[in-house]
């Protein structure tokens, strides 16, 4: 089965996912295309696989790894107060996991919830823009790279 997924991760082993922030030991950390909450970053299992329990031992802990490293990246890189992780795989089935940075200047009705109670018009307002990125991704890229 193709997803977006996998075609996201054929494009970052092509080098022409613009979204790309760095090649992770278990995958490809790139921006998500709504970036609402400046910084929402995924986590792409390459290879592809169907889910967490598809990988044995040693690949899930490193996909762990991968993904809280993401996540200290985005606390030290975007002042977050907090980061949420989630893996869900309904919609795409394969793996990839959320990393999205929580603020102290969300509406706190919202900032207590999952980012997905936020209004999908507004979850869709603010989309990816490289130029607008690229140097968010650089310094995320920097933070990960001294982590690994």
């Amino acid at each position: 089965m193709s997803t977006l997924i996998h075609e996201r991760v054929a494009a970052a082993q092509a080098g022409t996912n613009p979204t790309v922030i760095w090649r992770m030991p278990s995958g490809w950390a790139v921006l998500c295309d709504v970036q609402f909450l400046r910084g929402y970053t995924i986590l792409l299992s390459d290879p592809v696989v169907p889910d967490l329990n598809a990988l044995d031992r040693e690949h899930r802990t490193q996909y762990l790894l991968d993904m809280v490293t993401i996540g200290d990246a985005l606390l030290e890189v975007t002042g977050a107060f907090r980061i949420n992780y989630e893996i869900l795989g309904n919609l795409d089935p394969a793996l990839h996991a959320h990393i999205i940075p929580r603020y102290m200047t969300e509406p706190e009705e919202l900032r207590k919830g999952p980012p997905l109670f936020y209004d999908k018009e507004y979850r869709n307002s603010i989309k990816f823009d490289y130029e607008r990125d690229k140097d968010l991704m650089r310094q995320l890229a920097a933070a990960i790279q001294a982590r690994l």
